[in-house]
């Protein structure tokens, strides 16, 4: 299916004419144009929607994964040392205080 040639737009052109007659085609052809105009809008708008549900979208995994980044095993909680920990054990078994 190729696109329609001199030839098939005028019989196109002249079986509209017959059917909805001279006076009636420039009204069709008028809600026709309005039609397409709205519907060429409409789905702009969708498009341009997609696209920032998109962006929204991939910013919200980036920031989710420097979040991971963040918090995933770079704080470790300092440990005791072992001179710490028999010094404790020391004061809980002589409780001479």
């Amino acid at each position: 299916m190729g696109s329609l040639g001199m030839q098939e737009i005028i019989i196109i052109f002249i079986l509209a004419l017959i059917v909805f007659g001279p006076r009636k085609l420039p009204e069709l052809g008028k809600s026709l144009g309005k039609s397409l105009a709205e519907f060429k809008k409409a789905s702009n708008e969708l498009k341009q929607t997609w696209e920032e549900e998109v962006r929204l979208d991939r910013e919200r995994q980036e920031l989710s994964d420097i979040m991971k980044d963040d918090y995933s095993g770079t704080y470790n909680p300092p440990e005791k040392s072992d001179s710490s920990q028999s010094s404790d054990s020391s004061e809980k078994s002589n409780p001479s205080d």
